[in-house]
């Protein structure tokens, strides 16, 4: 049987420190310090050659339990829908308009943030309501 193993999330996207800086806010995740011998991330930045400066951006989860977050910088803006996307489990274990409740105001927080929200996916038959969003640079996610 294989061990589970860590692993990160990439986004590819124009503008890493802004995208991290928004699933920063969005996750409660934190950018880690910066590596040894740098007092700050601009330290660290300036002592790269000039096509490298703000080329990635990291942010991780404080407590250790989630993926840590990559962020490159790509010469390609988004074209198409993601292939891959992140749910926010704001509704966990809700329901009705309980759950709605949670992914509206969860909504309403991340819209200043830069946000966009798409649609509301009501509940059916097999799934509970969900609210599909865009991130900072139009990546999709979804309020779960």
């Amino acid at each position: 049987m294989a061990s589970v193993r860590q692993f990160q999330v990439t986004f590819d996207c124009a503008e890493p420190r802004r995208v991290a800086r928004f699933w920063c806010e969005a996750l409660g995740y934190v950018v880690p310090p910066p590596p040894e011998g740098f007092v700050t991330w601009a330290d660290f930045d300036r002592s790269l050659p000039p096509e490298e400066r703000g080329a990635w951006s990291v942010c991780v989860d404080p407590s250790g339990v989630g993926p840590r977050l990559y962020f490159q910088r790509v010469p390609e803006g988004k074209v198409a829908k993601n292939r891959l996307h992140l749910d926010v489990r704001v509704g966990t274990g809700l329901v009705g308009e309980e759950r709605l409740a949670a992914l509206e105001a969860e909504c309403a927080r991340l819209i200043p943030l830069g946000a966009v929200r798409v649609r509301l996916l009501l509940a059916d038959e097999d799934n509970e309501s969900c609210l599909v969003m865009q991130d900072v640079e139009g990546n999709e996610f979804c309020l779960d």
